[in-house]
């Protein structure tokens, strides 16, 4: 038996003790099909014998130029992909098509340092996903440079890559349609505007000055609309958050009602159930007061009476995950207004 400090037990040694080839001891681990019952046991034996743990998977991988393993680059610290709820429905469905195909997963955080495009470039996958990002990301031109597959949910879409997502101008269009509706002081809870995903509260920002194209996109559907109704874009108060997070956005859905918002569009379950918190603690009432609407449909918003577009992001990360494993998948994802309680139509 091999202890720690001495060499490593090669295939050749325990071919050659079992009076079989190296090839044989390769199928005796890789397609033990392909082998008699009595030599698999044979040679089993003598590498048990011998400490012989099997082929070394980083040579096997680089033989094959494979490594079996898909990247996803999250554009944020580990955490979040356990913490943010549309990470954790998109990462399960990337990790259903991981469990089908026998594919490995590496979840590789980026958080604008220095190291970022390092980190990225050095893991050892065969094809990235990469989650919603800013045009400005550094990270782009370097994994669609590598001539490896990848996926980008939610764009921005770039040559060398294709993008997963839902149409979020239109969708924004139509569910300011129905916030909107009866209201005087329109109001938006937006994600962040760019990679500094600073906090703060703005007047009728410029939609394309935002650098992510989730947010830009949904910012140029409710403008669309407010152009249509007779609304001010111009002069709509739009608060914007750090994170996706309900208890970090109440502050922010306060400093909105206190603008006398009394209809808010919120660009996801969670950012609307903030503006729902802060209505309750206000007194107000849901949508006589203020009507509300976010993205999702969360497993929380038909019991919170949430109108909201309905998508499937377990969808979107098997479509990712499925383009980079080189496969085919659809890129325009299906979405759908969900009408509740919450709005006036």
């Amino acid at each position: 038996m091999s202890s720690p400090g001495s060499p490593r037990v090669t295939m050749a040694e325990v071919a050659r003790r079992s009076g079989v080839s190296p090839m044989t001891v390769s199928y005796c681990y890789n397609q033990p099909d392909r082998v008699a019952p009595e030599t698999l046991r044979r040679v089993r034996a003598v590498a048990a014998e011998l400490g012989y743990r099997g082929p070394d998977p980083t040579a096997r991988s680089l033989r094959r130029r494979r490594t079996g393993t898909i990247g996803v680059v999250l554009g944020e610290h580990l955490a979040y992909a356990f913490e943010d709820p549309q990470a954790r429905r998109f990462l399960t469905g990337v990790a259903e098509v991981c469990r089908e195909r026998g594919t490995g997963l590496n979840l590789i955080p980026t958080t604008g340092e220095d190291t970022d495009v390092e980190r990225v470039t050095s893991a050892s996958v065969d094809g990235y996903i990469v989650w919603t990002t800013a045009d400005t990301d550094p990270v782009l031109p370097v994994v669609t440079g590598l001539g490896k597959p990848v996926a980008v949910h939610g764009g921005p879409a770039v040559p060398g890559a294709r993008v997963v997502t839902i149409d979020n101008r239109a969708s924004a269009r139509e569910l300011a349609a129905r916030v909107f509706a009866g209201a005087a002081r329109p109001a938006v809870l937006s994600f962040p505007f760019g990679r500094d995903r600073r906090a703060r509260l703005e007047t009728g920002p410029d939609p394309e000055s935002v650098e992510f194209p989730v947010t830009r996109e949904r910012l140029r559907g409710i403008a669309g609309h407010c152009r249509d109704a007779g609304f001010d874009a111009g002069a709509m108060p739009v608060a914007v958050v750090a994170r996706n997070d309900r208890a970090e956005a109440a502050p922010l859905a306060d400093a909105l009602l206190d603008t006398g918002a009394d209809a808010v569009v919120a660009m996801s379950d969670q950012l609307a159930f903030a503006v729902l918190d802060a209505a309750r603690r206000r007194g107000l009432r849901v949508p006589a007061d203020v009507a509300v609407a976010g993205w999702d449909d969360d497993p929380d918003a038909e019991r919170e009476g949430l109108t909201t577009v309905a998508q499937s992001l377990c969808e979107q990360g098997r479509s990712c995950a499925l383009i980079a494993l080189g496969a085919d998948a659809p890129g325009e994802a299906p979405w759908s207004v969900v009408v509740r309680t919450s709005t006036r139509q």
